[in-house]
């Protein structure tokens, strides 16, 4: 019953999808709808997955700082799999609210903000646990470092000097550590301190009568009674009487100079009504966070000014109204609200009746196989998390095409924590539904359906093969069909089931290495021989000018455009007519291949056979 419980200020799993991970959040308030419903409005929190790879790069910049910081090496220490599974319990807070439906809660879960009395690897001892150091703004697209940091450690303790002897006199100089601002030893009673207060507070009142802008901020006497009587003055008339030697006549005659009187006034006094409005609402938005609230409201105004409004404002009629509306509005609202166990069965869930589609490399082909394959069928795919091949419930999980599942384990770690529990050699690879946009061969695809690499551009493209894949095609050509794959790109391949194939097949093969195919390559005294013996043919001359005119048009003739422009071969330097031919007859220079051809046909005392010896040379 109290697991089902969920009140104000619990950290919660939300669904919003059948196949993503649960959302993070934190229940600020708990509100029943017209309907009968009840919304819960709540903070979010994002996973590593779900900002750029930019702020990812700061991040981990931040936390090898913060490790320098510490001087705790655990990081450093921890094996590669703990340190994957570690980055799925890191957040990152948001100052962004949102509503969701109550119904959609999945569980309970603890976030906490990292500090350096806690381990990093106890965070992975508990389940549902995670942590947070930085604030990410969704809008702005940053990161910034919380400021509630606890300021725990050796560089936050004061240094205490050591406790003087009997009779040793201290050596420092007292009034370069102090300043003394008021003798309670001093000649005056506390009548007349009274007497000089009051004197002071009269000399305020009447300053802001004669002050343009006090008398339209506080119109009426009273109202500048009050503002005059506040601690601004009678700290400026304590401090004149501690700097005139408490001596009252000379503190009198200070209170009004030869300019007039002294008008001494605080923040309260100096803000506007619509400046003390936005400073309200941004106190709703960001709380005690003055410096967002300067940035985003105020940014006219010191940060000083700011705080020092702040505590202030807290002494005033208004804050104990809008305290007491709060108070009321809480009373009002829900406190808790039950939840049920969420027992519906998940879209995602495979049926333990139905075999499992088969594809390329697993057992047997959901994809017709060429004819004499002789593929023989087998149990499936295996776990794509833990590559277990047993499990009580399987799930689909990532793209339709890819046909992918985890077990009923790494479904669960998949859906918390938003990852898979093993690492993968693509340290930027998000998978799951992030692979939307990948063919079967994992080639991230364009909007326009062609395989093209998201990351580096086409000329810095480069894919290079493993010495143990390329044994894989040898061994296990037979499960790969390569030429088969090559002429059907978008099959998939069961690269697990492939990988288990050959591990099993490696041992049992001979030691000695596959023989590789000579190649013969002709000398290079071959070659010059035949560029000898074939020349490059004359230009021919241009036609000559003059006498009959045979085209019937003085202008001069066009070339056609050039087509195939996209590449750039020898084909795409040639005419349409160049490559395909003309009907009717047509200039030598327009088409010198085809008189250089002719006269290589009429050559009839250069016998055929020596021509076919030379050119069988050059393949």
């Amino acid at each position: 019953m109290a697991a089902n419980m969920y009140r104000v200020g619990d950290y919660v799993y939300f669904e919003n999808s059948s196949s993503n991970p649960l959302l993070i959040r934190r229940i600020e308030e708990l509100n029943k709808t017209a309907n009968g419903n009840v919304e819960a409005k709540v903070v979010c929190f994002y996973r590593r997955r779900d900002i750029s790879s930019t702020l990812i790069a700061l991040a981990d910049k931040h936390a090898r700082e913060l490790e320098e910081e510490m001087e705790n090496p655990e990081m450093a220490d921890l094996p590669e799999k703990q340190k994957h599974q570690l980055r799925h319990r890191e957040l990152f807070l948001s100052r962004q609210l949102e509503s969701l439906p109550a119904t959609h809660i999945r569980g309970k879960c603890c976030v906490t903000l990292l500090n350096e009395t806690e381990a990093l690897k106890s965070y992975l001892d508990r389940e549902d646990a995670f942590f947070y150091s930085l604030v990410y703004d969704p809008q702005q697209k940053t990161l910034l470092a919380d400021k509630g940091e606890i300021r725990v450690g050796n560089k936050y303790q004061a240094d205490i000097t050591d406790l003087l002897k009997e009779g040793e006199e201290d050596g420092r100089d007292l009034e370069k550590l102090e300043e003394k601002v008021w003798d309670p030893n001093s000649s005056l009673t506390e009548k007349q301190i009274d007497q000089f207060l009051v004197v002071a507070r009269s000399v305020g009142t009447f300053a802001r009568a004669l002050d343009c802008s006090s008398s339209v901020r506080q119109p009426s006497l009273h109202m500048s009674a009050a503002a005059a009587s506040r601690d601004i003055t009678l700290f400026h008339a304590m401090d004149t009487l501690h700097t005139t030697g408490y001596d009252m006549t000379r503190a009198i005659a200070a209170l009004v100079p030869q300019g007039g009187p002294v008008l001494c006034r605080d923040e309260m006094e100096e803000w506007s009504a619509s400046e003390a409005n936005l400073f309200e609402e941004a106190l709703e938005k960001y709380g005690k966070d003055f410096t967002d609230i300067q940035q985003d409201f105020l940014p006219w105004k010191s940060l000083t000014s700011i705080i020092e409004y702040y505590y202030m404002w807290k002494t005033t009629d208004r804050y104990v109204q809008q305290k007491r509306l709060k108070a009321a509005e809480a009373e009002s609202k829900l406190k808790q609200v039950y939840i049920p166990n969420y027992n519906k069965p998940n879209p995602n869930q495979l049926s333990n009746n139905v075999k499992p589609a088969l594809v390329n490399g697993a057992a047997g082909a959901g994809v017709p196989g060429p004819p004499g394959s002789g593929q023989t069928p087998g149990l499936g795919r295996a776990c794509e998390s833990c590559y277990t091949s047993s499990s009580y419930q399987w799930y689909s999980w990532g793209p339709p095409n890819m046909q992918c599942r985890l077990c009923a384990s790494c479904w669960t770690y998949w859906k918390k924590y938003g990852g898979l529990k093993m690492p993968t050699r693509l340290d930027g690879e998000r998978p799951g539904p992030n692979r939307n946009n990948m063919s079967p061969h994992s080639l991230p695809l364009r909007h326009s359906g062609s395989p093209k690499f998201a990351v580096k551009t086409r000329q810095a493209f480069y894919l290079q093969t493993t010495g143990l894949t390329r044994m894989t095609r040898r061994l296990c050509q037979d499960i790969i069909r390569p030429r088969y794959l090559a002429r059907h790109p978008y099959l998939p391949v069961n690269t697990a089931a492939i990988k288990a194939e050959c591990a099993l097949r490696l041992p049992d093969r001979p030691k000695k290495p596959l023989p590789l195919k000579p190649v013969e390559r002709k000398p290079l005294e071959s070659v010059v021989r035949y560029l000898e013996a074939h020349p490059c043919p004359a230009k021919p001359d241009p036609p000559a000018r003059g006498g009959s005119i045979s085209t019937g048009s003085l202008t001069p003739i066009k070339s056609s455009p050039i087509l195939n422009n996209g590449s750039p071969t020898i084909l795409g330097k040639r005419t349409y007519e160049q490559h395909n031919g003309l009907d009717g007859s047509k200039s030598k220079a327009l088409a010198p291949q085809w008189d250089i051809m002719a006269k290589r046909m009429s050559e009839a005392a250069r016998p055929s056979a020596s021509l076919q010896d030379e050119v069988h040379e050059l393949d």
